[in-house]
């Protein structure tokens, strides 16, 4: 994600006396393009980057703002910052309030980026999140197996699981845990859980394959598609996949090739650029965007 490449730039800025576009782009496996936008970006954002011409040139911080090493490793501070940042957006928990100014007291050789960086995955009802997450937190903390509501496009029923794991996947939180109903590990989404309650039943920990912490595999299975978008949302392309993300055509249209795991985000991901994009292949998912249009025209008629 752009968030965490914008981090990883400042931190290895603050680690090494200079570095160059090229280096950048090939850690972060982008283009020189994205490199040079993202500084700018950078340098918007209030963080003192300076770029040097000529052949000893390259990109560098300001002088006076550098990190202790002996604090945290590049990968470490990087890992603590992201994952402190996005749960203090759906926790209402003051310790990680607490530990984020531990991390970003401003000091003569510490960068302080808390107020230039902001991570937010909170969901649009962030109080309803929050309260569900500091539940299944706690949950999962004292081994009780929790019960909810589950809506999903196969119905909605009561479920009771042994919740292990919250993980973010796919621009969306969810719990993972053994369900008592289908005697299998499964992900549940937390939009769509409602009506949480924790039983206060104890439950005694199980192993857990390691392939079945694999999250992506719950899934479904990947699905490359080809399309075609009008030139007036290459904005969307750009901010959703990068810049490299499409190629243009001779009549000035994008052309745009990926890989999708997530079939109910791809559909919903394409309806929302409405007529300026074009499914091209598979065949399959060409004739049921088609469908779903024609039905969305016969409910207005």
């Amino acid at each position: 994600m752009k968030i965490d490449r914008l981090l990883g730039i400042v931190m290895i800025l603050l680690q090494k006396d200079k570095v160059t576009a090229p280096y950048l782009a090939e850690k972060f496996e982008v283009s020189r393009r994205t490199i040079n936008r993202d500084i700018e970006d950078l340098c918007m954002a209030g963080i003192p980057i300076i770029t040097l011409q000529g052949g000893n040139g390259g990109i560098t911080i300001a002088d006076g703002y550098r990190i202790d090493k002996s604090i945290l490793t590049y990968d470490e501070m990087q890992n603590v910052v992201a994952a402190l940042k996005g749960l203090g957006s759906i926790t209402s928990d003051v310790g990680t309030e607490k530990l984020l100014n531990k991390f970003f007291i401003k000091q003569d050789n510490v960068l302080s980026v808390r107020d230039s960086i902001i991570i937010n995955l909170t969901s649009h009802y962030k109080s309803d999140l929050t309260e569900k997450i500091t539940s299944i937190k706690d949950a999962i903390h004292n081994n009780f197996r929790i019960s909810f509501h589950y809506y999903s496009n196969k119905g909605d029923n009561r479920r009771t699981i042994e919740p292990y794991y919250l993980t973010f996947q796919w621009s969306a939180w969810y719990v993972f845990g053994y369900c008592m109903e289908k005697k299998d590990f499964r992900l549940f989404k937390l939009n769509r859980l409602w009506e949480l309650v924790d039983t206060t039943e104890l439950f005694q920990p199980r192993e857990i394959p390691e392939e079945r912490k694999d999250f992506e595999s719950y899934f479904s299975d990947e699905i490359q598609i080809t399309m075609l978008f009008d030139e007036s949302v290459k904005y969307r392309l750009i901010d959703d996949y990068g810049v490299d993300s499409y190629s243009v055509t001779e009549d000035g249209k994008l052309m745009f090739r990926m890989s999708f795991t997530n079939k109910e985000f791809m559909v919903s991901w394409i309806l929302g650029f409405g007529d300026k994009a074009e499914v091209l292949f598979p065949k399959g998912l060409k004739q049921e965007i088609k469908q779903i249009a024609e039905n969305i025209i016969k409910r207005y008629e």
